[in-house]
Order: structure tokens, then sequence, then C-alpha cells
């Protein structure tokens, strides 16, 4: 049976994760594992009686599925087997497909409170997560990560003992005093010394039972001096970045930059200062931020952008790897943190539950207007954004190591250089499709692809019909799948494939299939600007070996700088097959030239931008003639690649 058909038949969504196991023997042993692993990512459902064949699925069915039903049962609520049952009658069912009964067994995401759950006596042995390729087992960082997170304590309000008020930064403490006294004024805090006024806002805490008393972790991040923050026995991998990157310049990596370069002392507070400003500058919009940076009369623009920064800082994990990020593009707004989300994603956006990592620090961000109530922030920048009809943001989470980035695009839902490309890609037939198929190809080509999860965020269709919406538009031939289950994506299809829908378009003056397709400079003349025809993703002049693609992933470059891209890529454009040696020379000098993503890479070269990944990109880094331009966020979707420079040390940004 074709994996869909399947999922239909039992209600799941392909925005949820799933895992067939054949089950032919009895119950098997990899499914406590997966029982682990998805009640400590985002849940799924396991299905018992069908085996994997290809890409086919055979139901195979099991034999008794009454006591197997009852085994699974007398094991999920054995403490030696696994940690913790999170099911309820209902999650574990019998169903029946062509004849044959399988076991559904739907394990919810476990709880902040309720991670890890883990297989045997050991969670630091036992506790298993998903990824895109299934089932891992977690590092002890991991496991103790999600004991911190799990804590009734928030880990921000732990006393730093042997840190004194002199490792505090007194200026950051007058300011947010004023900026206190601005948005409440008359507040009883006010008459507090100033041991007293951080004792309110939980900087500082002394314990009556043992004598001990100090400033917080909330407190030092927020008004902590650099080299205090950063002491072993406080917040050793703190680090703060903004990076603006408006230039199209490619020798130029960013237009204004803001690290701890001893200048300023870089706590939470002096960040937040520095930054809003920063990325307000330029709206289009007629409010001016004013001395306080919390008036309340700024537009729903700035009010997104605001809640942006703050919910970064406040839900990020400090003692995790890399740090907040925060990003500037003429286009978009990017804010990463470390850690993972608290609960599911679809309650992030939904609003209403509160779960923050660090309460302390929330707490004097809304003390000042800074951050919204509990459990609203996501939701009004949500609602926010929506109002000025730009893409909805998005949310991405990876593992190893563990971020969160939310994404604020600010361009059109439909903008119309996108529709343009593709019309003229695709001739009558894109006039043909409705508005949700509009949608998903306007998103695959602003974002490079497309998932079910991603138009949750854009329209109101339900989860199923989405992936009956995806699904039709690749048999039509306008995307292409890659990916399984919850990762799986979609990108544009190629008009060169060979596919009967396009070698039969209207708007084809003639039928070419395939990279490989012949031109005759005497008889078949095609310019570059108005060509109604794309062989494997080129564009061929007439009396021109050159091959300049318009691809999506490939708009973002310089036409002059795609030109000497093109000339360099050329010998493997046209070659199927190259030597290693030589392919590794391609890419290294593509990457002297320009910082280029895997996709760029890809299409530039007429390559699979996994298999460049994998086999070129990541030996090339390993070998030190590469580096990636976000070396913390090796996963990260658009993770670009630069020639080391020579004078560069080696390793320094391979990580």
């Amino acid at each position: 049976m074709n994996v869909l058909d399947i999922l239909d038949a039992l209600g799941v969504g392909e925005d949820k994760d799933w895992e067939f196991k054949r089950a032919t023997g009895g119950l098997p042993g990899s499914l406590w594992e997966t029982y682990s692993a998805m009640a400590n990512t985002d849940g799924g459902t396991i299905v018992l009686g069908v085996a994997q064949a290809g890409d086919d699925f055979v139901v195979k069915g099991i034999g008794n599925p009454t006591k197997m039903r009852q085994d699974f049962w007398n094991l999920v609520n054995n403490r030696q087997k696994v940690s913790l049952n999170l099911l309820t009658n209902s999650d574990v069912s019998v169903k029946t497909m062509t004849d044959r009964h399988v076991l559904v067994i739907r394990v919810p995401r476990a709880g902040r409170r309720q991670r890890p759950v883990y297989v045997g006596q050991n969670p630091l042995t036992g506790t298993h997560r998903r990824d895109n390729e299934g089932d891992y087992h977690c590092s002890e960082d991991e496991v103790r990560r999600m004991f911190s997170d799990a804590s009734t304590e928030p880990v921000d309000s732990r006393i730093l003992e042997h840190f004194s008020l002199d490792d505090l930064d007194a200026t950051s403490i007058d300011q947010y005093r004023n900026r206190f006294s601005a948005f409440r004024p008359g507040h009883v805090w006010l008459d507090e010394s100033t041991t007293g006024f951080l004792l309110k806002l939980g900087a500082w805490r002394a314990e009556k039972s043992t004598g001990r008393e100090g400033p917080t972790i909330a407190g030092m991040l927020m008004f902590g001096e650099s080299q205090a923050i950063r002491d072993p026995e406080a917040v050793p991998g703190f680090h703060l970045d903004y990076r603006e990157r408006l230039s199209n310049d490619p020798h130029e990596r960013w237009t204004d930059r803001l690290v701890d370069d001893g200048t300023w002392e870089a706590n939470v507070f002096q960040f937040y200062q520095r930054v809003l400003p920063r990325l307000t500058a330029d709206l289009k919009t007629p409010f001016r931020l004013g001395r306080d940076l919390y008036r309340r009369d700024e537009t729903p623009v700035h009010e997104a952008v605001r809640e942006a920064l703050v919910n970064a800082l406040i839900h990020a994990d400090y003692f995790g790897l890399a740090g907040v990020v925060v990003e500037k593009y003429a286009d978009r707004f990017e804010l990463s943190n470390p850690g993972t989300l608290l609960i599911p994603l679809a309650q992030v956006w939904e609003g209403g539950r509160s779960e923050c990592r660090n309460k302390t620090l929330q707490k004097m961000f809304r003390m000042v207007g800074g951050g919204e109530q509990a459990g609203s922030g996501a939701n009004k920048i949500y609602r926010n954004w929506k109002t000025q009809h730009w893409r909805a943001p998005s949310i991405l989470t990876t593992p190893h190591p563990d971020r969160v980035k939310l994404v604020l695009p600010m361009v059109s839902l439909l903008p119309q250089d996108a529709l343009a490309w593709l019309r003229n890609e695709y001739g009558a037939f894109f006039d043909g499709l409705n508005s949700t198929e509009v949608q998903a190809l306007v998103t695959a080509y602003m974002e490079g692809a497309v998932s079910n999860a991603r138009m949750q965020t854009i329209t109101s269709e339900h989860a199923a019909d989405l992936t009956k919406t995806l699904r039709k538009l690749v048999d039509d031939g306008f995307l292409t799948q890659t990916g399984k289950k919850r990762g799986t994506l979609y990108t544009l299809s190629r008009k060169g494939d060979s596919l009967p829908l396009f070698s039969s378009s209207p708007d084809t003056e003639s039928t070419h299939v395939g990279a490989d397709s012949a031109h005759n400079a005497q008889d078949s003349v095609h310019d570059a600007g108005d060509s109604t025809h794309v062989a494997g993703d080129s564009t061929h002049v007439a009396g021109d070996s050159t091959h300049t693609r318009r691809l999506p992933v490939l708009e973002a470059l310089p036409d002059a700088m795609l030109e000497r891209l093109d000339g360099i890529s050329q010998p493997s454009f046209l070659k199927s097959q190259l030597p290693n040696a030589e392919t590794r020379r391609i890419i290294l000098a593509l990457c002297s030239e320009y910082s280029l993503t895997s996709q760029q890479l890809g299409a530039l070269m007429n390559r699979s931008p996994s298999g460049l990944r994998e086999r070129f990109l990541k030996p090339m880094v390993d070998d030190g003639l590469l580096v990636r331009e976000f070396p913390d966020e090796p996963n990260r979707p658009d993770q670009a690649y630069r020639a080391r420079d020579t004078t560069e040390p080696q390793g320094e940004n391979n990580s």
C-alpha cells in the first residue's frame, strides 16, 4: 500500500510523526526506544503489523491482537521496562486493514515535568529522542537539560554563591531602574535600596534557612559584568550576537554587528537596549521609538519585533551551545536561541499556556513593559504580523545542538515577482491552480521549500487536506518531495524534467526533456530574458555555452556574481560525473567567490544538494578547506560555506 493510504486509514496526518514495525514475532524490542523517543520529542503514532518494502508498505498484520495489546499494557506499566506510562485506553487500539489486524499506539508528547521518559532503570543510558532520521540515543548532557527543564524551581532563580554586588554592573541597574520608574511611576519598589530593589525583582536572593545570599542567575544574566557572567561558576557559555546583513556586496559579510568586544558590558539588558533600536530603525512605519523603549502607542510591527526579541532572551537555555543570535536582513528578521520548545508548537501559536525557561528574567522584562502576559507572546507576534499581510512567521527547531529559531518575513503573502516567476515557469497550468495550491508554490519559491506544518501557519486548511494538496502538486509535476515523515519537504520541480505535464504545455514552443536536451545555434535561439522553457534548470544562449540559471535559490545572487559562478561551475554542470578531486576543486573555487548554500551549489553544479553536503562539503569542512557561515549551527537549513581564508586559523569555525 501507499503510505498515504495507510495514514489516511489510521487518521494520521503527514505533519505528525509515525513509525511502522513488522511485529510478526510479538512486541519488537525497538518499540520501547521509539516510545521513549516520541514521548521526549513531539509524540507520534506507532503501528505494529506493517512492514516496509522500499517505498511501499505491506500490511502483514499481527496474529493475536488481543494478546499483543495486553502484553503491551503489561510492559508499559512496568517501571523496570519504561519509566512512565503516558497512555490512556483510547491511545492503544486494534485496527483492521486489508482484512488484517494492526495495533495502533498513539504516543503523546511528554510534558515538561515528565521528561525524560526512558527505557530501563538508568535515564542516562535509556533516554531517546527523534530527529528526521528516526530514534537516537540522547547524550548525558541532553538528559541533564531535560531534568533541569523539569525542575519546579526555575533554573535562573538559583543563587550564585561567592558573587556579590560588585559583580553586577551599576550602570545597567540604574538604567533599568529608570525604565521601571518611567513605566511604573510611583511604584513602591522604587523606595527600596539597590539590594532591596534587586530582591523584589528576583535578581538577588537570601535564604533564611541557610543564610546563603547573592545574585541569582537571572540577576547575573540581566545586570552582570561580562567577565563575571562568563565565570566558570556562573554561565561560562554565555553569548549574545547581533548580525545585520543588508548589503548585496559578497565581500561585506556584515553591515553591522554587536558582540562582546570589551567596549560595553555584554549582559542581557544592555544587549536588549542596543539591539531593539537597530531592529526597528528603518521599519516603514510612522512610529518613532521613545526614550524608554516601551511606548504604549507603538505599531503592531514594532510590538511584534520587541516581543520576539524578549522571547528569544527569556526562553534561551543559557547553558546550551551558541547563545542567542539575532539577525536582520533586508526582507526578514531571524532570532534563534539554544534550547527546546517546552510546549508543542501548535500551542505556542495558539497562546494561553505559559512555559518559560527563565521565569525570573521574564518577570524583569514584564515589569518594564517588555514582554506580554504569560502565554500570549507568540500569539501576539503572529496576529500583529498578519495585520501587515506579510508571510506568516515560522518557528524552526533543530537538534544536535538544540535550537529554536523564529523567522519574521517582511514580504507579501503573494509577492508579484514570485507570481510572475511561477506563471512564466508553469504557464497556463499555474493559472488553473486553486488558492491553497498557489500559496504552496509561492512558499516553496520564497523559502526554498514548503512543508505541511509551514502551510498550517499560512492557511486554515486541515493538516490532512494539506497533505493531499501537496501530494497532488507532486503528482502534477509542480513539486518534488524530499525527506520522510515530519521531515518531509517539497521543493519546486524543474520544468525540464521528464513530466507529461510540461512536455505538452501550450506555452512551450518546443519540447525539451531532461538536462541533456540538445540546442542548435542555427535553428533554436532562446533569449535568457524571455525563454519559455528551462532545460535542466539552465537557459542556453545561442552561440554561447554558458548556463545562466534563474532558479529561486540563485535569485539572491547579483547578476555579475552569478555569471562568474556559472563559468566556474560549467564543467560540473555539463558532465554528470567528474573525478572527486575535480569536484572538490570546483566547490573550492565557487566558495572562494561567494558564501553558498548546498542548494545553491547544487543548482550551479547540477548535483543533488544532499549528495554534495554528505560527500564533499562536510569532509571539506573537516579538512579545513571550507568553513561554515554558522559554525555553531551546522544543521541549520540555510547553512552556507565559504573557502577558508589562509590567514584564518584552521578549525576555528569548523565546529
